[in-house]
């Protein structure tokens, strides 16, 4: 029996040591994880940061994991999860330099959702919104629905459960990102809304069913959150908030990052004025969020008699700017094949090159 690529995303992540980061660098190195997983020790040392320690921890860990074995019992264990070597793992997530190598979801996913083509907005903030917070998450929640965009936010208290309710009363869909395993409820006053966003939307997180609040998860599930969506709004968020974390990862993912102004005298909007101060860009009311937005844009067209491979590669080339090495990592492909086939695209005006060696769709 073939094992899947995706067993050895599973495999890989079970090694003490090996985050998101250093398993892209393993991707690029040798081709695919398959590839990785059966490397001598002398060409792991080739790859960028993994030290004579970490590669003695692998060589010693390898023997004690069989991925086709870890791949089965997975699926009965958490049978709904994604690597990023399945077709459904969520297009911008591959784009970001440390994807989660499993995802876990519970719920509805769409194509349209997982393909990019659906926009898709991350609202976030403090736990403790005054009402000024409350009204105009609601009002701006509601008016990107109607524009057919999905929201995004950590089913947290606060800023984080209004803006999921929000959208599910306009009729939209809302991803809610975890901290726990997606079978675990937290806070637990939100164990409704959990099972409504489960029957109505998706509910996903890196950590396997079982898995509790842990202060530690948190802070990386924000970036998932930066990451899955073209933008980021946080509405209210003292300094040191957790939506501030967001705002940051989405400043690093080159997402676009929105504020709402508040008062001096609330200490829940000082962070939020801070980040208008390093750039953020302000909401002025609903219309004029809009139009920041551009609204919904409309689905893109498929490009016509294109050859399989080139297809392949267009297909990763959003309409935001992507850099060369996120393609090369999402494709699986030498960096030579990916630029080759990326210049014809180019000429032929499928796609433009950017300053930086980036990309994006015309």
């Amino acid at each position: 029996m073939t094992t899947p690529e995706a067993a050895y995303w599973l495999a890989w992540d079970q090694i003490p040591g090996i985050g998101p980061v250093l398993l892209q660098r393993l991707q690029q190195q040798f081709g695919n994880l398959a590839q990785a997983w059966h490397a001598s020790p002398a060409e792991l040392l080739r790859v960028p940061g993994l030290g004579p320690q970490l590669v003695n921890t692998i060589t010693a860990t390898r023997p004690t994991i069989d991925p086709q074995t870890l791949y089965q019992q997975w699926q009965l264990q958490n049978p709904h999860f994604w690597t990023p070597a399945d077709p459904d793992y969520p297009r911008l997530l591959r784009e970001i330099p440390d994807p989660p190598p499993v995802l876990y979801y519970r719920g509805h996913p769409q194509p349209a959702e997982l393909d990019g083509t659906t926009p898709m907005l991350a609202v976030v903030g403090t736990r403790g919104p005054s009402p000024y917070g409350r009204k105009w998450t609601e009002k701006l929640v509601q008016a990107v629905v109607q524009q057919g965009w999905v929201i995004v936010s950590g089913l947290a208290y606060g800023i984080d459960t209004t803006a999921h309710r929000a959208c599910l009363q306009a009729g939209g869909r809302t991803w809610a990102v975890l901290g726990t395993g997606v079978d675990q409820v937290y806070p637990p006053d939100n164990r409704a809304l959990h099972q409504q966003i489960a029957n109505q939307g998706l509910l996903l997180s890196e950590y396997p069913a079982g898995t509790g609040p842990d202060r530690v998860h948190f802070p990386r599930r924000n970036r998932i959150i930066a990451g899955l969506c073209r933008a980021v709004l946080i509405t209210e968020a003292p300094v040191g908030s957790g939506a501030l974390i967001t705002a940051h990862f989405a400043c690093q993912y080159n997402r676009d990052v929105y504020v709402l102004p508040g008062s001096l005298d609330n200490p829940a909007a000082i962070g939020c004025l801070q980040l208008i101060q390093q750039g953020a860009q302000v909401v002025l009311g609903v219309e004029h969020f809009l139009e920041l937005l551009g609204a919904a844009p409309a689905p893109s067209p498929a490009l016509p008699l294109l050859p399989p491979e080139w297809a392949e590669i267009w297909a990763l080339v959003p309409h935001e700017p992507i850099a060369f090495d996120a393609i090369v990592a999402a494709s699986g492909q030498p960096a030579a094949t990916v630029a080759n086939i990326l210049l014809e695209l180019e000429l032929q005006g499928h796609i433009t090159q950017l300053p930086g060696l980036r990309y994006q769709r015309c």
